[in-house]
């Protein structure tokens, strides 16, 4: 990105209600917050440059939080989202969850909904089994790829 276009960017920022701008251009992607504990009109801006799957630290000192421990996931087949969206056990918010640990489901068997862009995504099991493990909690964000379910 043009040095003069990330001027303009800190200046947009600093003199605005904004806290935090992403801009991405291509592969290349800035971010500029404004951060509450600096004096008034000073602003970080952080930039990625895009990697192979590999986090970059952002350019400014902050300390990082310390990462979560991974809960070990039990043994069986994993059921993981096709989509990024929002994870629902039932079709409605009054009506029981499709299932529920220890039910037996079959290949084919609604396992959840994900609603993405207002469309909402019936998810089928593509196995059979038992409901080992349910992995989100209703109302949650899914990730591409997250897992939801164990079923052994």
């Amino acid at each position: 990105m043009d040095l003069r276009k990330l001027k303009t960017l800190i200046d947009l920022v600093a003199e605005s209600d904004i806290a935090e701008l992403e801009v991405t251009e291509g592969e290349g992607k800035v971010r500029i917050v404004k951060s509450s504990a600096l004096p008034q009109n000073q602003v970080v801006m952080m930039q990625q440059q895009p990697q192979a799957h590999q986090p970059t630290a952002p350019m400014a000192a902050a300390p990082m939080p310390a990462a979560a421990p991974v809960a070990a996931i039990p043994e069986g087949q994993i059921v993981k989202s096709p989509m990024v969206g929002t994870f629902y056990r039932s079709s409605s918010p009054g009506s029981a969850p499709f299932v529920d640990i220890g039910k037996q489901v079959n290949k084919g068997d609604t396992l959840c909904i994900i609603e993405a862009m207002k469309l909402l995504n019936e998810i089928e099991s593509d196995f059979d089994g038992v409901i080992k493990q349910i992995l989100v909690e209703n109302g949650q964000p899914v990730e591409y790829g997250q897992p939801l379910f164990v079923i052994g």
